[in-house]
Parts: structure tokens; sequence; C-alpha cells
């Protein structure tokens, strides 16, 4: 109840404005993207809130140190150790077919510095727990954020990267300049490249 009212107080003075496709009706990984700002946390808890997406999400191990462990937890957190990503995606994965379901949060495009790549974690959780991948956003030019389409990726890594790329091609995060082109490196090895 208090994260509704949180929520409802918080999109009534915000200049941002709330859009959505729809609301996922089954488990789903949640994108944050592009994830160029501190700020972006706020916003996906606001979304989440708003929507009533029950969330979880990836947030590097630091910030579960001290006082803040027990916040950032009560918010949906899980810690991630980065020095060992492929256990993060075996976790996630044990925890889904452990029967726990939930929304689970994952900016691929890493830290907000900019990267040449995506991290493909949200790709093998999707396919390995056959979760669909619903696209959220932030757009600075148009100051709407939100949600856009749910999609059920196939397996071609290639095909489902061109469908995320062109529903982000126009997305730009609060600091443009440190936006990340959505691709992976597995494409390269797809392709043939």
């Amino acid at each position: 109840m208090l994260k509704r009212l949180v929520a409802r107080l918080y999109w009534t003075l915000s200049r941002w404005t709330l859009t959505a496709e729809g609301t996922p009706t089954r488990p789903t990984i949640l994108i944050g993207a592009p994830h160029t700002s501190n700020w972006d946390f706020v916003l996906m808890l606001a979304i989440a809130w708003r929507l009533r997406i029950e969330v979880h999400w990836l947030g590097k191990s630091s910030l579960f140190r001290g006082w803040r462990g027990p916040i950032m937890r009560g918010l949906g957190g899980i810690p991630v150790d980065r020095s060992d990503p492929a256990r993060v995606v075996n976790d996630v994965v044990a925890q889904v077919h452990s029967g726990t379901v939930f929304g689970l949060v994952i900016t691929p495009d890493g830290t907000r510095g900019g990267n040449d790549y995506w991290k493909s974690g949200f790709y093998r959780i999707a396919r390995e727990t056959g979760m669909p991948v619903t696209l959220g956003f932030v757009d600075r030019t148009t100051m709407r954020t939100g949600l856009g389409p749910t999609l059920d990726l196939t397996g071609d890594v290639s095909a489902d990267m061109d469908r995320i790329r062109a529903f982000y091609a126009d997305k730009a995060g609060l600091r443009p300049e440190r936006r990340t082109v959505p691709r992976l490196r597995e494409e390269k090895a797809a392709d043939g490249r």
C-alpha cells in the first residue's frame, strides 16, 4: 500500500510520463535501458510500484554492504559478484526453476559509463527459464519512461537482438552520451564474423 502511495505521489509530481504497452501477466525479465544514470533506479521502482509489478533486480555486491544491505534487499535487490557473472546466471536460473515467481529487472548495458556490448545474462536467463523479456525504457528526449513490448526470445540471437535494437533505436537515457547500442558479443559468433 505504501509503495503504491509513494508511486502515485511520484508520478503526480514528476516531469516524466509513464507509458506501458501492457503489464506483464507472467514472470518476465524486465530490461532497463538505456542505463546511463543512478536515477534509472528511482524510475524503475516508480514504474514497478505504479504498475503493481513485484520485481527483483541484480545489483553489484558493494550496494549490499553495511546498513544498505537490508534496504536494498527490501527493495527487491539480489547481490551480484561481478567477478563470476556465470554464477549469477546459474543462481537465478536455479531460483526460477525452484518455483520462485518474480519479475527480474536487468540492465544489460552494465555500468552507466557506456560499453561496447550489452551483457548477455538477460538472454541466457530468458532462454534457460522460458521467461519472456519486457523492454523497459527511459527516453530523455520525450521525457517518457515505462514498458514497451514483451518478447519471447527465439534462440536466434541476431534476429532477437534486431527486434530489441529496433525498439531502443530512438531511446536516449538521462545521459545520452553514455548509451550503449544493444548488441551482444554472441551475435558475432552466431553470424560467423
